[in-house]
């Protein structure tokens, strides 16, 4: 594919519940970016469509994608790979992977559009990531304007953050974020997805970003393509996801013999809720 292509874009969002946040992504979305299409994998959500009609922002650009939730927590791997494969049998070339929670600022798509174009223009490829803001339990979207949501910016300290208009690209794939992330069509194939067998929280991006690594990808963190991602409640060691983190630890471990999300591992050792040595883990058996 040539560096002039016109690279029809779709925003690919999985969600379950999160209504209010989606209401707002779809708000802000749609003055930002009117012309991409929204794929929306609504996992156990059948009045989905109803709900975004009534609050006034379904659009023509929407398509809805139902899919059945899992026992063991949210599908978000099959998810995401349901929504690719809706968006890319739409026509997108540029897949761009958007958090329920988050929120695209204007520039968000145009700058991941120049960026794809710029690694063509080079012959790299590459994952393009986002910017992403973490905002406080009081910074309101209700009712705010995309350009005047600017001043939220403040993006996290943890990733890269390069000027607008440029693209910074490193090889550490373990930074992948799955806020906001996008790819276009050839190397979302040569990845061949997400891997499915993760099932609720953890891992499934850093699996990701490591079948990224093995399919010749390279990291891009892409300036001007920011996001803010809205407050929800949370913890910090995720506590009540732990029976996924070590399920979805093990099964990372076993692809790639490394652990990931170490430092939540060690944190649920120390309280005692894991049994976590070099080369097992386990949730701690009941005293």
């Amino acid at each position: 594919m040539g560096s002039g292509r016109t690279l029809p874009v779709a925003v690919v969002t999985p969600v379950r519940g999160r209504l209010e946040h989606l209401v707002n992504q779809r708000r802000f979305l749609d003055e930002v970016a009117p012309d991409v299409r929204h794929v929306i994998v609504a996992v156990d959500m059948p009045d989905l469509g109803d709900d975004l009609r009534a609050a006034g922002v379904m659009g023509e650009s929407v398509s809805i994608v139902p899919l059945d939730d899992h026992p063991l927590g949210m599908p978000t791997a099959r998810a995401r790979n349901v929504g690719a494969t809706a968006a890319l049998d739409d026509g997108a070339e540029l897949i761009v992977f958007l958090d329920v929670d988050c929120v695209p600022l204007p520039g968000f798509v145009d700058a991941s559009r120049d960026a794809q174009r710029q690694l063509d223009a080079r012959g790299e490829r590459a994952v393009l990531n986002g910017i992403v803001t973490y905002l406080g339990e009081d910074d309101r979207l209700d009712g705010e304007f995309p350009a005047a949501a600017r001043r939220f910016v403040a993006p996290h300290a943890a990733r890269p953050a390069p000027s607008s208009g440029a693209v910074e690209v490193d090889d550490d794939h373990r930074l992948l974020w799955s806020l906001a992330f996008a790819l276009d069509a050839d190397a979302w194939r040569a990845c061949g997805g997400f891997d499915e067998r993760y099932v609720g929280y953890g891992a499934e991006d850093t699996d990701f970003g490591m079948r990224a690594r093995d399919a010749g990808l390279r990291m891009a963190w892409v300036g001007g393509a920011h996001a803010l991602h809205q407050w929800h409640p949370s913890a910090n060691p995720p506590r009540h996801h732990v029976v996924d983190i070590v399920r979805n630890a093990n099964l990372y471990r076993e692809r790639w013999g490394t652990w990931p999300m170490e430092g939540w591992l060690q944190a649920f050792a120390d309280e005692g809720l894991v049994e976590w040595t070099p080369t097992s883990l386990s949730l701690a058996s009941p005293h």
